[in-house]
C-alpha cells in the first residue's frame, strides 16, 4: 500500500486553513471534472480529489492524518504504525466509507471502520458519542489498575487552522480486560443540545507492545531459549509471566517450537486463559579453543544427521 499525500494532492501547504482546502478543491475539481476535462486521467484525478477532500475538510480526519507526520512521502510503501490513533478523541464512529464512494487502500486502512452517525434534529438532543483508542499495559489487564488518560480532539481557531484540544480523564482498568474491549464513561461524549444529556465516550483497549509477551485474545505466548542440554536433558526454570515468575518443568527430550502449557496463567476472566512457553535452541557461541574442542567432541560423540529426513 502507497502512502497519499493529501495536501500536495491540492498543491497546498499543511498549515492551509479550512477555506484554502476548499478553495483548492472547488479549482482543481471543476479542471478535472469528467464531465468537462479533456485529460485521459481525468476521472482518476476527479477520485483523488474526493477522497483527499474527504479526509481534509473533516477537522476529526484531518488531525487524525497529521498524527503521522510529514515524514511519509507519496508513493511510500506505507502501513498504519500500531496504535496511530491512540488517545485521539473521534465523534460517532464509523466515519468512513458509507457515503458509497469506493474510497483507495489507504483510505480504508486509516477511516475504513469509521464513519459518522447523523444526528437528529432536535431542540433537546443527546450529545454525540465521542470514541478514543487507548493503550494499556499487559500487567493492567492482570491486576487492574486506576490510570490518568490524555485524550486530544480537533477544534478550529478563528483562523480556520486545526487545532488540538486535549483533557485528561481518571480511568479504571478492570482486571481481566482483554484487546479491543470498550470502556464506557458515562456522560463524557459530546454535550447534549438544550436540556438533552450528554453522549458517552467509549474507549476502545488496545495492549502497549510487551518485549517478552504476546496475547492472543486472553491466552499469552512467551518465546524460551533454552540451552541444547536444557532441553536434551529436561530441566526447571524459573520464568517470568505478568503476575510474577512461576517454575516451570521442561521434559527431557523438548524440540524447538514445542508449546508448554501454563494452564490458567493467562489474562484473568471465567474461564481465564492459558500461558504458553514456546521452546527455542539456543546454541551457546564457540569462540575460545575449549569451546570449539566441546563442539568437536560432540560431533563425534552422536550419530546425528539433522538433514536425514531430506531427500536428494
Amino acid at each position: 500500500m502507497k502512502f497519499k499525500d493529501y495536501y500536495e494532492t491540492f498543491g497546498v501547504p499543511r498549515s492551509a486553513t479550512q477555506d484554502d482546502i476548499k478553495r483548492a478543491y472547488r479549482k482543481l475539481a471543476r479542471k478535472y471534472h469528467p464531465d468537462v476535462s479533456k485529460d485521459p486521467d481525468a476521472e482518476a484525478r476527479f477520485k483523488e480529489l474526493g477522497e483527499a477532500y474527504a479526509v481534509l475538510k473533516d477537522p476529526e480526519k484531518r488531525a487524525a492524518y497529521d498524527q503521522m507526520g510529514s515524514q511519509w512521502k507519496a508513493g511510500q510503501d506505507f502501513q498504519p504504525p500500531p496504535g496511530w490513533d491512540s488517545g485521539f478523541e473521534f465523534s460517532e464512529r464509523d466515519f468512513g466509507s458509507g457515503d458509497g464512494v469506493d474510497h483507495s487502500d489507504f483510505f480504508e486502512a486509516l477511516f475504513g471502520r469509521q464513519a459518522r452517525g447523523a444526528r437528529r434534529p432536535s431542540m433537546h438532543a443527546r450529545g454525540a458519542d465521542h470514541h478514543a483508542k487507548v493503550m494499556i499495559d499487559l500487567e493492567d489487564a492482570y491486576r487492574g489498575a486506576q490510570r490518568s488518560i490524555s485524550l486530544r480532539a480537533p477544534a478550529l481557531d478563528e483562523q480556520g487552522h486545526v487545532t488540538m484540544r486535549e483533557r485528561r480523564l481518571e480511568v479504571s482498568i478492570p482486571k481481566g480486560i482483554r484487546a479491543g474491549q470498550h470502556l464506557r464513561l458515562a456522560g463524557q461524549g459530546e454535550p447534549g443540545l438544550g436540556e438533552g444529556p450528554a453522549g458517552d465516550l467509549y474507549l476502545e483497549v488496545g495492549f502497549n507492545p510487551n518485549p517478552q509477551f504476546r496475547v492472543d485474545g486472553r491466552d499469552v505466548y512467551l518465546d524460551l531459549p533454552l540451552a541444547p542440554w536444557e532441553a536434551a536433558l529436561g530441566c526447571s526454570l524459573t520464568v517470568p509471566t505478568p503476575e510474577g515468575s512461576v517454575q516451570l518443568a521442561v521434559p527431557a527430550g523438548s524440540a524447538a517450537g514445542h508449546r508448554l502449557r501454563l494452564k490458567g496463567k493467562g489474562i484473568p476472566g471465567n474461564p481465564p486463559g492459558d500461558l504458553y512457553a514456546v521452546l527455542a535452541i539456543a546454541l551457546p557461541p564457540a569462540n575460545s579453543e575449549s569451546e570449539k574442542e566441546a563442539y568437536r567432541a560432540m560431533a563425534k560423540t552422536f550419530a546425528f544427521n539433522p538433514r536425514a529426513h531430506m531427500r536428494g
